[in-house]
């Protein structure tokens, strides 16, 4: 008898630990769903079971188990026979220039020259080498996505914006998401991008590799800057940040910003008394002039270092004034695949913006700031490996998350159950297709560059996300565990990156809660250098990567090229 009731206690004693468990779950990650969003989610489900269940366990959407398919694997990009592409690449490009026939209409007309130094420290980026979900056009991106307001598709008149008009749906107020017109889980072309994979590179002035500071006893004694304090926490900080904290969505009825600008090299007027064709003729070979300067990096050498992607990639540069400038290099892509927890795959969202921002104060390369989901790692530029002078950012497979190494990435959960990867696979050089604007914060005013003149200003302007609305509960797409979501919301704009920020990372509103990392290593960080043959991955330059002790490929240390820059 008592061996019998030992083990009719086993059963009891596993399903007594699980409840304990899940009780845990609800009290400490659910809160018990007593927040107002997470009880109008759990009343999109379609079954009272599921009601139940999420309200009471947490565990949302089970009755979707065997149709998604809560596991790793699920929605593998499908290659082979697609339809042909909407629009060619050259008409892409031409949605791109959208004002180059219109440079009178607005009655003014403001230029400003990218700093040269803001190019020749222009970041380079690692893909993933197995990445599904590659960069994106946002003109391609708007040709697949209908404006809803919330989940009611728009008025007839706004359901097919492009990028000179796309801040009109801003009179729908705070709620405009530009849906998916297709099922993402089917995988459609356009959402991978693959045809956006940068072009492998075949020249031979490939540069001198530097890996960076990865022991910090390579960190030179004495190195602090004695600027510090003058480009450290600058400007009057960015106008959607208060108190610190970036709020939900910008202020209801946001207006197109028309207010007066100064201090800019170029000041066009209809009434200044210049003929159009001459402004046409100028503005013209300005393009010409600087599509040449693009397929250049410093010193006037050919790029011969990372490949040319068909993706456009958006810098906003912000002159915060006494020569501290912030370069930012925004790079989108139509879809984030979100990682797993015990093999279940959580954030998934349509649309994803991520950025690498460089802070300069007088000329010279600060810090490099990488972004990674609401936050980002800040290394001074004296750390970070490069490629001669330019820093080289590494993009995360599904996230797109940037990070200053090769490597696996953990964070928020112990014991790395949810990270990043990233690798070295194709090597894109931003400078080589982009969008170039000059950014105001105080006065929330983007104007253009010397560099792309004709580029469109009012897709900057929109207010809503770019992707879709989270996807309700009844949706068989959807679940919820532990109080994440299978897919949320799809992201602001470049607008709401607190472009203003008086620190260097994304959150820091103050300027003072940043760290600025003097090494690769630390934090959990884990740091990958080894041989690497140019002939085993697309986009690497050929002889690029080197040993431990930096013996391959001509590496010199770092200490040598910081002494050799005079920096």
């Amino acid at each position: 008898m008592p061996t019998n009731r030992s083990r009719s206690g086993i059963p009891f004693a596993v399903v007594a630990v699980f409840i304990g468990f899940l009780t845990f779950l609800w009290i400490v990650l659910e809160g018990g769903a007593r927040d107002k969003p997470a009880r109008e989610f759990i009343s999109t489900a379609d079954s009272w079971l599921d009601k139940q269940a999420c309200g009471w366990l947490g565990m949302c959407g089970l009755s979707h188990l065997d149709r998604t398919g809560w596991l790793l694997g699920n929605g593998t990009l499908k290659h082979g026979d697609l339809p042909p592409r909407i629009f060619s690449k050259e008409e892409l490009r031409k949605l791109w220039m959208g004002e180059e026939e219109q440079v009178l209409t607005t009655g003014e007309r403001i230029v400003k020259d990218i700093p040269q130094y803001v190019m020749d420290y222009a970041p380079y980026v690692h893909l993933y080498s197995g990445e599904d979900f590659w960069p994106g056009d946002i003109a391609e991106h708007l040709l697949h996505t209908t404006p809803f307001l919330n989940y009611t598709m728009a008025d007839k008149d706004f359901r097919e914006p492009n990028l000179t008009n796309l801040n009109d749906l801003n009179r729908y107020g705070r709620s405009v998401y530009l849906k998916s017109n297709d099922n993402v889980e089917e995988r459609p072309e356009w959402l991978g991008g693959r045809e956006n994979i940068p072009e492998r590179s075949h020249g031979e002035d490939k540069g001198d590799h530097f890996p960076g500071i990865t022991d910090p006893r390579d960190v030179p004694l004495g190195a602090e800057d004695p600027d510090r304090k003058a480009w450290e926490s600058v400007g009057q900080g960015d106008i959607w940040f208060k108190n610190g904290k970036h709020p939900t969505y910008p202020p209801r009825g946001t207006p197109f910003p028309r207010g007066p600008a100064a201090n800019f090299s170029r000041h066009w007027d209809e009434h200044s008394g210049i003929h159009s064709d001459e402004l046409k003729a100028e503005l013209k070979n300005m393009v010409k002039t600087n599509r040449r300067r693009r397929r250049s990096t410093q010193d006037g050498k050919p790029s011969k270092q990372g490949g040319r992607s068909d993706a456009p990639v958006v810098l906003v540069v912000v002159d915060k004034g006494d020569g501290v400038v912030d370069a930012f290099w925004f790079f989108f892509y139509s879809y984030n695949l979100g990682n797993t927890v015990l093999n279940i795959r959580f954030g998934n969202h349509v649309g994803d913006w991520e950025h690498t921002m460089v802070r300069f104060h007088k000329g010279k390369p600060k810090v490099v700031f990488f972004s990674q989901h609401s936050g980002g790692d800040a290394y001074h530029y004296e750390a970070v490996e490069k490629f001669g002078k330019r820093p080289i950012a590494y993009s995360a497979t599904g996230t797109h998350a940037m990070y200053a190494t090769p490597g696996t990435h953990a964070y928020i959960l112990p014991f790395g159950l949810l990270h990043d990867l990233t690798d070295r696979g194709p090597l894109w050089d931003p400078t080589l297709n982009l969008h170039a604007y000059n950014y105001d914060a105080p006065t929330d005013r983007l104007t253009h560059s010397s560099l792309t003149p004709s580029s469109p200003l009012n897709w900057f302007y929109f207010a809503g996300h770019w992707g879709d609305k989270i996807y309700p509960l009844s949706d068989k797409r959807q679940y919820r565990f532990a109080g994440e979501y299978h897919y949320v919301d799809g992201p602001l704009g470049p607008r709401f990156k607190n472009l203003g920020r008086r620190g260097v990372c994304q959150g820091d509103e103050g300027g003072s809660g940043c760290e600025i990392k003097s090494w690769l290593g630390g934090n959990g960080l884990k740091v990958w250098r080894g041989r690497r043959d140019a002939e085993d991955e697309p986009g690497h330059p050929e002889g690029y990567g080197g040993d431990e002790e930096g013996e391959a490929g001509g590496v010199r240390t770092h200490i040598e090229q910081v002494r050799e820059m005079g920096l």
